[in-house]
């Protein structure tokens, strides 16, 4: 599989080193200062850039006709424009807050205890998660993925960072040296605390997710997510 890297960072780097470890070949990458390759050569993309850069490169491979993975968080105020922009290329396109298997699993477990939790309104949920100092969106893209799963079967009405307040589900961003990911969800009431963590131990999880859904998506056409990646049927 021909790879081009849209984002050549920490996590670029991590996907070009499995990438080749797996037999496949990075044919273009590029950076904030720089690209190297030919973009047209690659048989898919591979996106994690900046919420600033993100939008720019995903239209880029949808224009050409090349299928996109984007794991790029905080831009999704521009997500339904990139949907319609496949649908009217014919493109390919999976955009995910985290790739990582084990969090995608989460995921679904975090759905599920949300909804046996409904009924039992003296337990206050909350979401915590914790990343390294250089992470420039807060909260994270899965702690937002996290409370709309959450959402889905609460009585309160949205999500809000560091509140306080009653009808929303309180999310805490934590910024703390060399952490690679850390989500917490909590239920708490006066006679217990029920909670379950995910913490990643490096990037090569996010990685390995990426490279997965490229080789799921490469030949497809259409709009997809991870839980059609890895066959997770609804509850």
């Amino acid at each position: 599989m021909k790879i081009a890297l849209l984002g050549y960072g920490k996590m670029g780097k991590t996907i070009e080193r499995l990438a080749l470890e797996k037999g496949h070949s990075v044919v273009f990458k590029s950076s904030i200062d720089s690209s190297e390759g030919n973009f047209e050569d690659a048989e898919v993309a591979i996106e994690f850039s900046s919420p600033e850069a993100a939008v720019k490169n995903i239209s880029k491979a949808l224009e050409a006709r090349i299928p996109v993975v984007s794991g790029t968080t905080g831009w999704l105020e521009k997500y339904d424009e990139m949907v319609k922009l496949c649908e009217k290329r014919n493109g390919s396109f999976i955009s995910a807050s985290n790739f990582s298997i084990g969090v995608n699993l989460f995921f679904s477990i975090n759905e599920y205890a949300a909804k046996l939790m409904a009924p039992w309104k003296e337990y206050n949920v909350s979401v915590e998660e914790i990343h390294h100092l250089e992470k420039k969106d807060a909260p994270s893209g899965t702690a937002i993925t996290i409370a709309e799963g959450i959402l889905k079967h609460s009585n309160k009405k949205n999500w809000k960072l560091n509140t306080s307040e009653e009808n929303s589900l309180n999310i805490i961003a934590k910024r703390e040296e060399d952490v690679k990911g850390t989500h917490l969800v909590s239920y708490d009431s006066e006679i217990d605390t029920i909670s379950f963590v995910h913490e990643a131990h490096s990037r090569e999880g996010f990685a390995k997710g990426a490279i997965l859904a490229a080789e799921w998506l490469k030949d497809k056409k259409g709009i997809f997510t991870m839980k059609d990646v890895l066959r997770i049927d609804e509850f």
